[in-house]
């Protein structure tokens, strides 16, 4: 197998050798000062290396050779989302970071390892066979029942969500359960490890259940979130509700979310309460990263590409399409997010501290949990209860909110309305969750398309002609990206002739 990194540094406190599984192979074999049995010996060390994990979630320069200022981890992937998507609009291609994305025009790249089916193969798969590494200890890892389960089930979390996130990524939907998605690996990658063919998306989503629910039923036993970037038990409930609502499993989504905002002991706040949507600390923040001054990653950082008074925010700013911004009453307090006398620019991520760069990301608030309770309160027919969860959200938001609507139909394009209760969730959903969601995945789980059009605020250069018919079409592939190159160089079980994903928008 062909091994193109040795080891990368990724720890918090110390290094941790990474295998991204295949073609990210270790040179060597793990040791005590890498994923050994120093670190893994008991609870308190394997936290060495579960942090050097969440480090990689927010810290540019180790997924990719190149184009390093669009690859900062999870928050760049979310706007990677966001950007292929019909609600946040790019006003102009700036320094070209996440253009790309917008664009449609990454498909062709695979072969590079500088862009991104290259960056998110190697970061998911490397937290994978690092979370793997700390499941192998699972039997004798040392301490109590309470440290070990919290290292553990965070270790089942994460692997969880890599495999959830490359599922949505290099595959189509859950609805297309024989379709091929990615390779899985449950153990530790050796330079004599075989690499794994894909599997069906049937199987990664068994894999998926399978880890999610064991990382629930460990962190149940350790339940307090010891660091705002720890995959808690809150959060692993946030992230089974998830899983459930692309799943269409509605009373398990919802089940979920009820917990999750049970556990998390958070609250909704009024907008006034969180301005610039940057402090993990705040009290509706459930899961992110905390951003400290030598941490920053300046120009490679979220704040840097949304912020438009700085960095790169400058010249390609970002704005909210205006037929969403007209789902607003004037009442509504989250107009304070956009400015419509600038093109709908946002003002909803700012800096904490502009000097020196900071800004903390947040990857899960418990607003989010009521929009899933409610959107699957409403598929599981109780629709009294999806608007008490509505409701919720609203009274914090329009003092003057209300709603009778009712059904759960859906337009074919995300513009196309129907009036029903469960587009009215979604409408919410996509002001609340604006540059937060992943807005791709949502309209792909939803089996809608989309338009872009000028009179929204769309630039010429991302109306995409050559992909409009596509990007209306729920079964296509243009928002399916391409497996990089270097996993089949270095992959004896998977050929690019017959495993490779679709550069155009049609199988």
């Amino acid at each position: 197998m062909k091994k193109i990194f040795k080891y990368l540094f990724i720890g918090m406190f110390g290094v941790l050798s990474l295998s991204s599984c295949n073609s990210e192979l270790l040179e060597t074999e793990p040791t005590d000062s890498m994923s050994g049995s120093t670190f893994m010996s008991d609870a308190t060390k394997a936290l060495i290396p579960l942090n050097g994990i969440y480090r990689s979630m927010y810290t540019a320069g180790w997924s990719t050779t190149g184009n390093t200022h669009q690859c900062f981890g999870i928050s760049a992937y979310n706007l990677m989302a966001e950007v292929m998507g019909d609600d946040l609009i790019m006003g102009d291609q700036g320094s070209g970071w996440f253009w790309f994305d917008a664009a449609y025009n990454v498909k062709s790249r695979y072969t590079s390892s500088s862009w991104r089916s290259y960056d998110l193969w190697m970061a998911y798969y490397t937290w994978i066979a690092n979370a793997n590494y700390i499941i192998a200890a699972e039997e004798t890892m040392q301490g109590s029942t309470e440290d070990v389960s919290y290292v553990i089930g965070q270790a089942y979390a994460i692997r969880a969500y890599s495999y959830f996130m490359l599922s949505q990524i290099f595959a189509r939907n859950y609805t297309y359960p024989n379709d091929p998605c990615v390779p899985i690996y449950n153990g530790p990658t050796m330079t004599t490890t075989t690499g794994q063919p894909r599997e069906t998306v049937a199987k990664v989503y068994e894999q998926i259940d399978n880890d999610i629910n064991k990382a629930v039923e460990l962190l149940a036993k350790s339940p307090a979130q010891r660091h705002p970037s720890h995959m808690s038990y809150a959060v692993a409930l946030g992230l089974k509700s998830r899983i459930a609502l692309v799943e269409e499993k509605w009373s398990d989504a919802l089940d979920a979310a009820q917990k999750a905002i049970a556990a998390s002991g958070k609250s909704i706040l009024p907008i006034s309460s969180f301005k610039g949507t940057n402090d993990v600390n705040a009290g509706n923040v459930m899961w992110g990263a905390q951003i400290v001054a030598d941490q920053a990653g300046m120009y490679a950082s979220f704040f840097a590409h949304m912020q438009n008074y700085m960095a790169y925010g400058q010249t390609a700013p970002k704005e909210i399409s205006s037929w969403l911004y007209g789902k607003m009453k004037s009442t509504d307090t989250r107009r304070a997010w956009w400015d419509p006398d600038q093109d709908y620019v946002q003002q909803k991520f700012d800096f904490s501290n502009s000097q020196t760069w900071e800004g903390d990301y947040i990857w899960m608030r418990v607003e989010e949990m009521y929009l899933n309770a409610a959107e699957a309160a409403c598929m599981a027919g109780n629709e009294s209860l999806a608007k008490e969860y509505l409701m919720a959200l609203m009274s914090q938001r329009d003092p003057g909110y209300n709603t009778n609507k009712t059904g759960t139909a859906l337009g074919k394009l995300t513009t196309e309305e129907t009036g029903s209760l469960r587009e009215e969730i979604l409408i919410q959903r996509r002001l609340e969750l604006w540059g937060e969601d992943g807005r791709i995945y949502t309209i792909r789980r939803l089996h809608q398309g989309f338009e872009r059009l000028s009179e929204y605020g769309w630039p010429d250069g991302l109306l995409v002609p050559t992909h409009a018919e596509a990007l209306k079409d729920p079964a296509a592939y243009a928002w399916v990206l391409t497996i990089p190159q270097a996993e089949f160089d270095g992959n004896v079980n998977m050929n690019p002739d017959t495993d490779q994903n679709p550069i155009g928008d049609k199988k």
